[in-house]
């Protein structure tokens, strides 16, 4: 395989995570506190914000607007 993981290796890789089992030691957040900060980690923020997208549409929209009267405008 390319990457280096043959379907032995896999296997084995396989087989010891099942002996590991560290799905039971991930217990997520406790503290009211933790979950307070875990329950923002799906927050958006920045130039992918929902406010942010919405004032790009106003603008997109107000210069097709501004393009079609300038077309009135400056037509022979």
């Amino acid at each position: 395989m390319a990457n280096g993981w043959t379907p032995e290796r896999r296997a084995r890789q396989a087989e010891a995570i099942r002996r590991w089992k560290p799905w039971q030691k991930s217990t997520g957040p406790v503290t009211p506190k933790g979950k307070a900060e875990s329950s923002q980690n799906a927050t958006k923020h920045g130039m992918r914000s929902a406010d942010m997208l919405a004032r790009h549409k106003e603008i997109a929209q107000l210069l097709r607007s501004c393009r079609a009267r300038l077309r009135m405008v400056t037509r022979p």
